[in-house]
């Protein structure tokens, strides 16, 4: 994840890492385009994959759409437009030919960490800023209508400047939770201007088209007030029908363009800030309130241009049809009005970081030499479940998603502490990870606060206390879940196999949610999933979607196999429903799973047609996602767990500045872990046995001596640190008032009795 280059335009997908020999490869890309030829007709095909969509069914991928209109027609020789491997691999050689790329797609000004602060603050020009996640599916079939917007208004740029941040980007999480971004994808204005920190304003318009979301930027710069409107926008208020007559004796030498409209109609001022780029030509409106005026001036029907030339001559503009784009494109073309030489700062370089290629070709021939391995029976890496992917989407989950909350209470607590202990109880993986959760699960059952702070929760998961045998690694490595692209699969395929292995654990081990309050509920699992969803998933429609399903059916779950079986249901569900979106992964396409290849048992056919055995596909989910199932290949190192070193990611998180920390921010560090550890958990047969005899040989003497560096110190955060030497203090001075006090007494009792005795 780290150091790639993402671009709002999307990056190219590489070749499939499943395929060797170029036969192969041409074979699969004449697939590709037969598809692509079937979509182009509208063929409503159910592609589907290996459970790798959004939870709405959207693959994460980098922010792209296609572009049928710029490549050449479906079947051609040159490839389709619709298929990512033609249309990516065209675009990138467009782009090292210096060929022109589809227009909108550099309109959109690229932000991140090292630069959101600096271009929003204190800028000429109002932002609009979507934040957004390359793995979101909806951000993902969104992507073409933004690029669409920033190309249209690309001559608003020195008034308002169309941007994206996307929060997927690792370097850009602390950013991200900086400026309270929760769900994707957000919408964020920034006026011109503002010198403090701010998080901007939410859009507020009715719906995401392109032509709201345009007509709400103009909105938005009517409310800048005079002091702080950028300086090139033109003034975007209506005239009076008496201005327009001393504009008519004194034309100042340029041309006066003047756009009478209806009330809440957005011509006028959408065509002015068209023109703002060109000189010696101004644009104005003004409403149809009076029709007398309006007659003498023949405009009989609006929009209406009726232009006042340098010379002083003037009359109405006859155009094709009344409509913005013809009234821009002629006031642009009248003698001597040009373009400005306008200074726009210069937008961030959008080539692709070298870094990338090492990436891509790496994790080919991990795929590769995992297929080669397979399970030791003919079958496919995909047919396994691989311990990495649940741990980097519990990485992805705990470090990130819910870190993008500053604080948790109400709702939101409890659904962590549930979520928490579910985890707690049926994560099948390594024994340091499974020590975590339970220490997570223990502590936030004994926090007595109604709201906390997420900085509380990321000191456990990152291990700051330093306590021996639990570690969740902070590097991401994609296995079963990587896609053909880095923006493709990753986070939300690995949340899908999350889910799934919770419901198969719950079945598996009955009494695993005993004493948790969740024993007799067959739906306690997909309950906590659905609240989790709801509440924290960052692609908000995904989650809307999510909970449709829910209330649909999700009462009729009456066992524990029910519920396994529900959430498969659901998958396929999913998976067909955006079969074909952008944000499919071409070389995974979604067909039902599992395929028939995989489980010929759960397919069979019934008076012709097609249909799933339930039974079979019970018997196979139980398997898959099993713990027997689960290969720790390519699972991050966690050697020195034992050591109670800290997460890889703690000076990682340290060091990059966010745009603003508030003092009050920092309140974490008043809750600490409890002093009672839990017990040691019991070592699975497939951890590592280094690991495992690190963990086991741990002595009472080390224990002790492990209690009594906590005791010195080890185990407190700052705060409490602060705390003890206030106590201190305090406590020395009462000892000093106190020994002074009695000495002065000590002192007149002897004057008195030497007295007495003379």
């Amino acid at each position: 994840m780290g150091g790639r280059a993402v671009t709002w335009a999307g990056l190219g997908a590489g070749p499939d890492p499943r395929l060797r020999g170029r036969g192969r490869v041409r074979s699969a890309h004449v697939t590709a385009v037969a598809r692509c030829e079937r979509l182009g007709v509208g063929a409503a095909l159910q592609h589907g994959g290996d459970r790798d969509g959004g939870l709405n069914g959207a693959q994460p991928g980098a922010l792209r759409g296609r572009q049928p209109e710029s490549g050449p027609a479906p079947g051609t020789a040159r490839g389709c437009p619709r298929c990512s491997c033609c249309w990516r691999r065209r675009r990138r050689a467009g782009r090292r030919r210096g060929a022109a790329v589809p227009a909108g797609e550099d309109a959109v000004w690229v932000l991140d960490s090292g630069n959101v602060r600096g271009a929003t603050a204190n800028s000429s020009a109002a932002w609009l800023v979507s934040s957004n996640s390359s793995w979101c599916g909806h951000c993902i079939g969104y992507a073409p209508t933004w690029r669409a917007l920033a190309g249209d208004v690309r001559d608003w740029a020195a008034a308002i400047r169309v941007a994206a941040l996307d929060c997927a980007e690792e370097k850009n999480h602390e950013v991200c939770r900086a400026y309270d971004i929760h769900f994707y994808p957000t919408f964020r204005y920034f006026k011109a201007f503002t010198k403090d920190f701010t998080t901007g304003e939410n859009f507020k318009g009715p719906d995401r088209e392109l032509q709201t979301v345009r007509q709400t930027m103009i909105d938005f710069l009517q409310n800048h007030t005079d002091g702080n409107r950028p300086p090139a926008c033109p003034s975007l208020d209506p005239i009076r029908l008496s201005d327009i007559l001393s504009l008519i004796d004194n034309p100042g030498g340029r041309y006066m363009a003047v756009l009478f409209e209806g009330n809440s109609s957005y011509v006028g001022r959408e065509v002015a800030l068209d023109l703002i780029p060109y000189e010696n030509v101004v644009v104005k409106r003004a409403l149809n309130s009076d029709r007398a005026f309006l007659g003498k001036l023949g405009v009989s029907s609006v929009p209406s241009c009726y232009l006042i030339y340098p010379n002083g001559s003037h009359g109405l503009v006859t155009v094709g049809k009344p409509l913005r784009s013809f009234f821009s494109s002629y006031l642009k073309s009248l003698p001597d009005v040009r373009k400005k030489s306008l200074s726009l700062p210069e937008k961030p370089s959008k080539e692709e970081n070298p870094e990338a290629a090492v990436w891509r070709e790496f994790d080919r021939q991990v795929l590769l030499l995992a297929e080669a391995v397979g399970d030791g029976r003919g079958g496919h890496s995909w047919s396994k479940l691989y311990t990495a992917d649940l741990e980097s989407g519990l990485h992805q989950l705990l470090r990130v998603e819910l870190a993008a909350h500053k604080s948790l209470a109400g709702a939101e607590l409890q659904t962590l502490k549930d979520f928490v202990t579910v985890l707690s109880k049926l994560f099948p993986g390594r024994p340091p990870v499974r020590k975590l959760l339970e220490t997570l699960q223990e502590w936030l059952a004994t926090l007595p606060l109604d709201r906390i702070p997420y900085n509380a929760v990321l000191d456990l998961v990152n291990n700051k206390m330093r306590i021996s045998g639990i570690l969740l690694a902070s590097r991401i490595k994609w296995v079963g879940c990587q896609g053909s692209w880095p923006e493709l699969r990753g986070y939300p395929c690995a949340l899908w196999k999350l889910f799934h292995t919770l419901t198969v654990q719950a079945g598996a081990h009955p009494k695993a949610l005993d004493g948790t309050g969740f024993e007799d509920d067959p739906q306690a699992v997909l309950q906590t999933i659905r609240r989790y969803v709801h509440l924290f998933f960052g692609c908000k429609e995904c989650g809307k979607h999510f909970e449709e399903m829910a209330k649909e059916s999700l009462d009729s779950v009456k066992t524990r196999d029910q519920a396994i079986l529900w959430l498969w249901k659901k998958h396929n569900l999913v998976n067909s429903r955006l079969a074909g979106h952008p944000s499919e992964d071409p070389k995974f396409p979604k067909l039902p799973w599992p395929t028939p290849d995989l489980c010929p048992d759960c397919h069979e056919e019934i008076k012709g047609l097609n249909s799933w055995n339930e039974g079979q596909v019970l018997l196979f989910l139980k398997q898959h996602y099993s713990s027997h199932n689960l290969v720790d290949m390519y699972a991050a190192d966690l050697g020195d767990a034992g050591e109670g070193a800290p997460a890889g990611g703690e000076e990682r998180e340290g060091g990059h500045a966010s745009p603003e920390q508030p003092l009050g921010e920092r309140g974490a560090e008043s809750l600490r872990l409890p002093s009672v550890l839990p017990p040691r958990l019991h070592l699975s047969e497939g951890s590592h046995q280094g690991l495992a005899a690190k963990l086991e040989s741990l002595s009472a003497a080390e224990s002790r001596a492990e209690m009594a560096a906590a005791f010195l110190g080890m185990g407190f955060s700052s705060l409490d640190m602060s705390l003890c030497v206030v106590l201190y203090v305090a406590s020395s001075l009462f000892l000093m008032v106190m020994y002074f006090f009695f000495r002065v007494r000590s002192k007149r009792w002897k004057v008195r009795h030497h007295h007495l005795s003379v």
